[in-house]
């Protein structure tokens, strides 16, 4: 008899089953398997169900969505070793990279692994993802994650990993002027990691009131996104504009306003999705100002360096999960972080053992 096990797949747009699926079978050399704990509902999860695609990235065949995500070391194939370089065991509490780059292209040679050639990605068609109760995935990727931390931590790593990259590519350094547009899970870790390295003032813009007040709480400058807030930035920094600015949204009229929001030779980085796939600024913006322009591809080499932030406490990871849900709510989970319903900010859906 085929071994199965629970999952979450999206047929198409808006269509999303928990239904049985087959069991991902016992690792091979240098894989391990994983059984899920926890895995978190990202905008470009979102992206995906809505539109059954992500920019080019079209859904062809029903698909497990989901690439946050924490769990435990089932089963090692031989010569597994983790993201560490360590012998990966049996029983470890794992959070997993889900970029499975080759290691061997150029990109990868020249140190940008985000930018691998043969780049496979959980949860991007058509390689299956996270919401599930299983997943097969290369040793390396697993980083073993301190009993401090929660399976719930463990998942926001990756959005922290996107957020440290994030940062590295805008080059903030002490005393960096910084606005954030959008202040989702990625928007609030980026807003930790910039004040971290040192920059103040920090501006974060959002339309969502409550989360506004989060950021504000995380020691931000609040701009609420409603009211022109490239013109409230400017009028804060004296007409100078920011040194940087990080649009963390749906990349959409947020992206000028970002560039509207910068100093003459300032840094934009664009971490956001268009859902309409276009990237949308006023040339004469750009170009007068002498805007330094770049795009944030997911995050390379951040866990580690993710891991030590969460467990001496330097960011708050939990005060960012607002709902939790069952495996078996999955399409509920869906649809209620879609239109923003109650207060939402990061949805983590809990997965039970293996129901067999």
């Amino acid at each position: 008899m085929t071994k199965t096990m629970l999952a979450a797949r999206l047929h198409g747009p808006r269509d999303l089953r928990v239904e049985q699926v087959p069991h991902p079978g016992a690792p091979g050399p240098g894989e391990a398997l994983v059984r899920v704990r926890a895995a978190g509902i990202c905008g470009s999860d979102l992206h995906t169900w809505q539109h059954g695609r992500i920019g080019d990235t079209v859904l062809k065949a029903p698909l497990i969505l989901g690439h946050e995500f924490a769990g435990v070391v089932e089963e090692v194939g031989p010569g597994a070793l983790d993201g560490e370089f360590k012998p990966l065991k049996p029983g470890a509490r794992v959070a997993v990279d889900p970029a499975q780059p080759c290691g061997r292209c150029v990109t990868c040679e020249r140190g940008h692994p985000n930018l691998c050639e043969h780049l496979r990605f959980c949860g991007l068609y058509p390689d299956p993802g996270c919401f599930a109760e299983c997943l097969r995935v290369p040793a390396h990727t697993c980083f073993p994650v301190p009993k401090k931390l929660s399976d719930a931590d463990a998942v926001m790593l990756e959005p922290l990993g996107i957020a440290l990259h994030a940062v590295d590519l805008a080059r903030i350094r002490v005393g960096s002027s910084v606005a954030i547009l959008g202040a989702g899970p990625i928007g609030l870790c980026i807003l930790q990691a910039a004040r971290l390295a040192g920059a103040a003032p920090v501006f974060v813009s959002e339309k969502l009131p409550w989360r506004l007040k989060l950021a504000q709480k995380l020691g931000a400058i609040p701009v609420d996104a409603r009211k022109d807030p490239a013109r409230a930035v400017l009028k804060a920094t004296g007409g100078r504009g920011v040194d940087a600015a990080i649009e963390a949204a749906w990349a959409d009229e947020s992206v000028q306003q970002a560039a509207e929001m910068l100093r003459l030779g300032g840094t934009l980085a664009v971490a956001g999705i268009s859902a309409a796939d276009r990237l949308t600024v006023r040339h004469s913006t750009a170009r007068r100002k002498g805007l330094t322009i770049l795009l944030v591809r997911r995050m390379k080499l951040t866990y580690p360096r993710a891991i030590a932030l969460a467990a001496r406490g330097a960011v708050d990871l939990a005060g960012l999960v607002s709902h939790r849900f069952p495996l078996a709510r999955a399409a509920e989970a869906f649809e209620l972080n879609a239109a923003y319903r109650d207060r939402v900010n990061k949805v983590i859906l809990e997965i039970e053992p293996l129901s067999d």
